[in-house]
């Protein structure tokens, strides 16, 4: 009778990587966003406002293609 292994699968690994991933590039993303937001004269506010809404779009497009890789099959 095999040991269970508490180690996590290949796909899994690839799927927790793929999301950290998205979640650098919408992180950096946002720091571009906000940055030339409060270069272009925006309000801190302002620019923190615009970080947030470029972050919340990026990661919902990248969440989204990594959902479709999933989902489609090889």
């Amino acid at each position: 009778m095999p040991i269970p292994s508490a180690a996590p699968s290949a796909p899994a690994l690839m799927l927790v990587s793929a999301i950290l991933a998205a979640v650098l590039i919408a992180l950096i993303t946002a720091i571009t966003a906000g940055f030339l937001a409060h270069w272009d004269g925006s309000s801190l506010p302002g620019a923190l406002m615009r970080a947030g809404g470029a972050f919340a779009v990026a990661l919902t497009v990248l969440c989204g293609i990594i959902a479709l890789g999933v989902a489609l099959p090889i």
